[in-house]
């Protein structure tokens, strides 16, 4: 019960700074893990930001630099970029790819984003979304994958004996349209 009051709160609270006449961002952060053969973690970070607030954002900068140097290795793009600014209602996108050859658990932190409103001076700062801790070259279990194979070779088998036992079934089985005609003739 205590959880329903404080989302309805934070809510309440998210509907009046979205209402107000100012920017209101939200930040999604994805990361995707790929093994690569030699022993080495591809992950691919992307960051979604949506102004969704009734004005422009100016200024916008992004920053993800927790990345630790002694763990990940930047591959392709950078940890921050910025816009001149984010209009009402758009989207902007960032991405990059770091690898890392260290084995463990890594907690990654949200990213920082700050902006600037036409109504206040200072600069203004937003969060990402958290992610779920990464597991680095982690002990995974294989996952089950269709046999295509399989298919390939009982596939016809399965087919043809489907079929014959569906015509037994349909030759068995009494109709009852017939059964209805038989009743009324006997009388």
């Amino acid at each position: 019960m205590a959880a329903i009051s404080v989302m309805m709160c934070l809510l309440s609270i998210s509907a009046t700074f979205a209402s107000s006449d100012s920017p209101f961002i939200v930040a999604n952060k994805k990361v995707s893990l790929n093994r690569l053969k030699s022993g080495i973690e591809r992950v691919s970070v992307s960051i979604d930001i949506y102004n969704q607030g009734s004005a422009t954002a100016y200024d916008v900068s992004l920053t993800d630099g927790e990345w630790s140097p002694s763990i990940f290795n930047l591959v392709s793009g950078n940890t921050s970029k910025s816009w001149e600014k984010l209009d009402v209602g758009s989207v902007v996108s960032h991405s990059f790819v770091l690898e890392s050859n260290v084995k463990g658990v890594y907690h990654a932190s949200p990213a920082v984003i700050k902006f600037r409103t036409p109504t206040k001076a200072s600069l203004q700062e937003a969060f990402s979304s958290p992610i779920l801790p990464l597991e680095i070259l982690a002990d995974r279990p294989p996952e089950k994958k269709f046999e295509w194979r399989l298919l390939a070779k009982y596939g016809s088998l399965v087919s043809v004996l489907t079929i014959v036992v569906s015509f037994i079934y349909l030759v068995a089985s009494p109709s009852k349209s017939s059964g209805g005609k038989a009743g009324k003739k006997r009388r």
